[in-house]
């Protein structure tokens, strides 16, 4: 049994500390008093810790007697907070979906003798893993990832709820979307090239330009064509534009009377209440991975693989939670079992690449009930 520490007690972050606490000691840290509360409701193991992730030197306190430490905080807090695990010498297993470069911390973790798995999600995550595996065996020549969390039930007029902050959400929706175009690196807005795409057992869908790509553009430079595109209900989008274009998400302040607040803290403030997924709310999480290249014959081959998760009733457990958290613990699980002990930052590509690591985290995900089909033509 190892000592593990959850940095962030959210709907994910609390998800994965219950379900690391099967086997290990577990303990779950949040500013939020609450959120800590709900989450030891979940599971009587956990103990609970309050913590402000952005107190450096609390931090490195707090996690120093820890074998690994599983970062869960929002995205604006994710860089820094990975950046001062690694000082303090912690391996780390991270889900933050954050803007800054993580590779750019390679270095200081080699330094540190550290190992840390980063975007170790759905998406990015378990599409990157999947990437990985078949790029050891296939020349590959196209990526593509589409997916999406979705309510169960559609409330207009956006048709979405959110399985995180709406400010995460948001960030996503108004950062640059890079992706890869015969070998050459193109960037468009988000939102962009919004086309209708078909899935069984949920309909019609949108899809659109998001920056989900992240580090496998360096990571994978040989592989020409690399998208990342984000899945809604139809309709989704042309919402969204209204108020990015109308200027909702900016954030500069604007005054009105004697008070100053930006556009974006105030629609975010708006779309919380909108977009809050609850407890007991059922959505479902959609991915379609496609991998294109030829074996090692020169034959062309095409890998599909379709995730359809719902909302697990047994357990309560959101299905972005169920599919994201899960794909992070059973990287911790790995990590903690010798199959990875490699020292640096390794986005989950890095990780999939090895045969015993992507058969352990499929195995894994599907003693969880979360499964991957593959369709080879």
């Amino acid at each position: 049994m190892y000592t593990i520490i959850v940095l962030g007690a959210g709907m994910v972050g609390s998800t994965m500390a219950v379900d690391l606490a099967k086997n290990h000691s577990v303990s779950i840290t949040d500013f939020n008093i609450k959120a800590l509360e709900k989450a030891t409701k979940k599971c009587n193991k956990l103990k609970s810790i309050q913590l402000d992730v952005t107190n450096k030197e609390k931090l490195q306190q707090i996690i120093k007697p820890f074998d690994l430490v599983v970062c869960a905080v929002p995205g604006f807090l994710g860089f820094e907070t990975l950046k001062n695990c690694i000082e303090a010498e912690k391996n780390v297993v991270d889900i933050s979906f954050f803007s800054e470069n993580s590779l750019e911390l390679n270095a200081l973790a080699k330094e540190k003798n550290v190992t840390a798995i980063v975007d170790c999600g759905v998406a990015p995550g378990m599409g990157n893993i999947i990437l990985g595996y078949y790029n050891e065996f296939l020349k590959l020549t196209d990526f593509e990832c589409l997916v999406g969390g979705l309510p169960k039930v559609k409330k207009w007029p956006f048709n979405y709820k959110a399985p995180f902050s709406p400010i995460d959400v948001i960030e996503e929706y108004t950062r640059p979307a890079r992706y890869v175009e015969n070998g050459c690196i193109v960037t468009k807005e988000a939102l962009t090239d919004c086309e209708y795409v078909d899935f069984e057992g949920v309909g019609t869908l949108e899809s659109f330009n998001s920056d989900g790509l992240r580090s496998i553009i360096f990571t994978m430079p040989h592989i020409k064509n690399m998208k990342e595109k984000t899945l809604r209900y139809p309709g989704h989008v042309e919402y969204i534009k209204v108020l990015k274009d109308s200027g909702f998400f900016s954030k500069t302040p604007i005054k009105i009377n004697d008070s100053s607040i930006s556009p974006l803290d105030f629609t975010s403030k708006i779309l919380f209440n909108e977009w809050k997924l609850n407890d007991t709310e059922e959505e479902l999480t959609v991915m379609r991975i496609t991998l294109k290249g030829t074996d090692e014959k020169g034959a062309q081959k095409i890998i599909i693989y379709n995730l359809h998760d719902a909302y697990c009733t047994i357990t309560n457990t959101s299905s972005m939670a169920r599919t994201t958290g899960y794909t992070a613990t059973a990287a911790a699980n790995l990590f903690l079992d010798g199959l990875f002990t490699e020292k640096g930052v390794f986005p989950p590509e890095l990780v999939g690449k090895n045969t015993a690591c992507f058969n352990y985290i499929l195995n894994y995900l599907e003693e969880r009930n979360v499964f991957y089909k593959k369709i080879e033509i």
